[in-house]
This record gives structure tokens, C-alpha cells and sequence, in this order.
């Protein structure tokens, strides 16, 4: 039975704000990550499947500001449709699995996929698709980020490392993974209402949550100018493996 905001604690409520307020500012600082920041932080608070539905309507809204702050929408659209396509069926079969699986086995499964992003982030691999071969992996990569976001609510994997294979520009590159992130955010909340899992006080709350996202994003980016990005990413990966590490144990 998923939670309502009656049922939470104010040392929750105070959590969940903080998460996007903090999820925000990365995001404003990266361009990237929302998500794979926010919820972790929730599943400590309240779960996974509870989690879930409260970083959906924030995450969309921090992809639109940033969508609309670094353009080539259209263009991105028509090269990438075929993996965004493809994330949609896999996503829904991601939640399927999710339903009929247990709260501690999905959150050791999420902890996994968070690290692995850890580690690669770190390790920053310098990946280049072989030429001719995009067409062929776009649809693959969008259903294996569907399936495992439907599954753990993770988003980057393994779109983003696809992504940086293309060795696309910068705000093509945040383009396509803001096109993926919000896709998938929209076909989870549908997923997730279909479910029961997302009920009008995850609404309410994550709706409120969107003031946090504003001011996060707006701060993120003032703190890039003053801020090495480079050294804030590495700041965020070292929560994260943190935070992936007692998923783990916990």
C-alpha cells in the first residue's frame, strides 16, 4: 500500500524537499542527473516503490528548464526517435517485473546499477561508437534503459554512456539525455498510476517539490560559473557511491 503525506514524519517531509533541492542544484550545475540523484536520497527516506512516484513531476520539470535552455530539440528528436521509441515497451515491462518484486530486492538491484554509473562516471572511458553502427544500437540502448528504469527508477544506464560514444556536443549531448530522462519519466508516471503507485498525494507533494527544483536549477547555475564542474561531479559521484554502498548493506 503506498504511503500518503499523512503518513509521513516531518524528518521525511524535511528529507524529500532536501533531495530536490539538492538533486536540482546538480542538475543545474551538470545538466544532468536529476533522478539518479533524487531518489536514492528517498529510498533511504521511504522505500523504493514509495520513492518512485515522488521524483517524477520534479524531474520532468528540471528536464523542461534545462531542455529549453540548451535547444536542438528538434533536431534531437529526429536522430534519436528510435531509441526513444524504444524505451517506451521496456519501461512498462521494467515496472511489471517491479510490481512482483520485493522492496529490498529492488533496492540492492538499484544500488547495483547506481554504482556501475559511479564507476564509469570515474572512470570516464573514452567510448567511440564505430561509424554505421548507431542505427543499430539506439533502439538497443533505449530498451535496456527502459527495462532498468522501469525496474530501479535509474535513468543513466546505459543511455548516457551511448550517448558519450557519439561524442555529440555538449548541449546536444544533455539534449538527447534530457529527451530520454523526460520520456521515461512521462511513460513511469502513467506506469506507476496504472500500478496504484502513484496516488494524488505523491502529486501534492512532488508538486510543491517543484518550487525546490526551480530555485535548485537556478543556483546550480550560478554556482557553475564559480565552480570547477569537474570537481562537483566528483563530489556528487562520491555521495553516490556512498549512497550505493549502503543500499547494498543495507
Amino acid at each position: 500500500m503506498p504511503i500518503t503525506a499523512f503518513d509521513l514524519t516531518t524528518v521525511e517531509i524535511i528529507t524529500i524537499f532536501a533531495a530536490y533541492l539538492f538533486a536540482a542544484t546538480a542538475k543545474g550545475i551538470t545538466g544532468l542527473g536529476f533522478s539518479t540523484t533524487c531518489l536514492p536520497i528517498l529510498v533511504f527516506a521511504i522505500g523504493l516503490k514509495d520513492a518512485l512516484s515522488l521524483v517524477l513531476i520534479p524531474s520532468i520539470c528540471s528536464n523542461l528548464v534545462v531542455m529549453r535552455q540548451v535547444g536542438q530539440f528538434k533536431s534531437t528528436i529526429l536522430r534519436f526517435w528510435p531509441m526513444l521509441l524504444a524505451t517506451i515497451p521496456s519501461l512498462l515491462l521494467g515496472l511489471w517485473v517491479l510490481s512482483g518484486t520485493d522492496g529490498a530486492t529492488a533496492k540492492i538491484i538499484l544500488g547495483l546499477v547506481l554504482l556501475m554509473w559511479c564507476c564509469f562516471s570515474f572512470l570516464k572511458p573514452d567510448l567511440r561508437l564505430p561509424s554505421g553502427l548507431e542505427d543499430r544500437l539506439a533502439p538497443i540502448s533505449g530498451i535496456c534503459t527502459g527495462f532498468l528504469n522501469g525496474l530501479t527508477g535509474s535513468q543513466v544506464m546505459p543511455v548516457v554512456p551511448f550517448l558519450m560514444s557519439l561524442h555529440l556536443g555538449r548541449n546536444a549531448f544533455i539534449q538527447a539525455a534530457n529527451c530520454s530522462f523526460t520520456i521515461s519519466s512521462l511513460i513511469m508516471m502513467v506506469g506507476l498510476g496504472y500500478l496504484g503507485l502513484f496516488t494524488g498525494s505523491d502529486v501534492v507533494i512532488s508538486t510543491l517539490g517543484v518550487l525546490c527544483v526551480f530555485i535548485g536549477v537556478k543556483a546550480g547555475a550560478a554556482i557553475r560559473e564559480r565552480l570547477s564542474e569537474k570537481i562537483f561531479q566528483k563530489m556528487i559521484l562520491s555521495i553516490l557511491a556512498t549512497i550505493s554502498i549502503g543500499l547494498l548493506m543495507s
